[in-house]
């Protein structure tokens, strides 16, 4: 690179790489192996450069102007020779062929032909594919939905009743659903015991005399009020469960202090009725479902 002094011509610079050095002489010269190979003797008989033979101190030594070990680098900034020219870059698709451009919104004229805008965003065309009569397309759409739909809900019914099949009682069970008792088998004045659904169910053919104790009781009284009418559907028959409304036992008939049915348990006593009067019992008698058949002359349990 060419510089140029306040004063004085230009001068030349040019830079050297030299190798590190493990000290210097007394002159300014580095000692090292690979600098004062093949150089002569820097030092006079003095040992300061004063004595004959050595160089002269006007003139660079040497040594700055030897190639060996170490390489010569100049370095130089040079100014481009041509002109930047810039280019904007901008993404606005190119004018189809046969469109304009609008002179206020400055893109490209919309009214241009469906083929050309389409060639210009590169979008396909599928014009090909598209359906010469809609109306067949929506009765085929709809057929299929409606299809669906039957499969769907009759496939969710035989899903349900499968379900509720399984979860029905089985024969044996059904066939303690209902139990038929014959009538004329029940003397007047006397009890009948059965089992239904696993409990047993007292049948009592009551007398006349019983019908009315059992409707002389004032309901104002008992713990679990309840006419003899309510509890009956032919005054001379009553249907109830045998088991205790206090744990679950079996009372016992024609026993107690009101000629109806004890409860040996805990002292639950029942009048003729089922009704309790005393004892721990919080309820009267449970009355099951039952009818009368009266061609048969038979009580329906369940």
């Amino acid at each position: 690179m060419a510089l140029r002094a306040p004063l004085g011509p230009a001068v030349n610079i040019t830079r050297q790489t030299l190798l590190p050095a493990s000290r210097t002489l007394p002159n300014g010269v580095p000692a090292s192996m690979g600098l004062n190979r093949n150089l002569p003797s820097m030092a006079g008989h003095d040992g300061h450069s004063h004595g004959h033979g050595s160089e002269r101190s006007d003139l660079p030594p040497a040594w700055a102007g030897k190639t060996g070990a170490f390489s010569s680098v100049t370095r130089v900034a040079a100014y481009p020779t041509t002109k930047i020219n810039f280019r904007a870059l901008h993404t606005t698709p190119a004018r189809p062929a046969g469109s304009s451009i609008h002179p206020l919104s400055g893109g490209v004229n919309h009214m241009a032909s469906p083929e050309s805008q389409t060639a210009s965003t590169g979008v396909p065309d599928f014009s090909a594919y598209k359906a010469s009569n809609s109306g067949r397309n929506r009765t085929l759409s709809y057929f299929m939905v409606g299809s669906l739909g039957v499969l769907a809900a009759s496939g969710a019914k035989s899903t349900v009743t499968d379900l509720l099949s399984g979860m029905a009682a089985s024969a044996d069970v059904l066939a303690l659903a209902k139990i038929e008792v014959e009538m004329s088998a029940i003397p007047e004045g006397k009890n009948l015991i059965v089992k239904w659904r696993g409990k047993p169910v007292f049948i009592r053919h009551r007398t006349a005399d019983e019908i009315e104790e059992a409707n002389a009781v004032d309901i104002k009284t008992l713990r679990d009020p309840q006419t003899d009418e309510e509890r009956t559907k032919k005054p001379e028959w009553l249907v109830m469960l045998g088991v205790c409304t206090h744990l679950g036992c079996v009372p016992i008939g024609e026993a107690g202090d009101y000629g109806g049915w004890f409860c040996p348990c805990h002292g639950s006593h029942y009048d003729i009725s089922g009704r309790v009067r005393r004892g721990p019992a919080p309820l009267n008698l449970e009355v099951p479902a039952y009818d009368f058949n009266e061609e048969e002359e038979k009580i329906i349990v369940g």
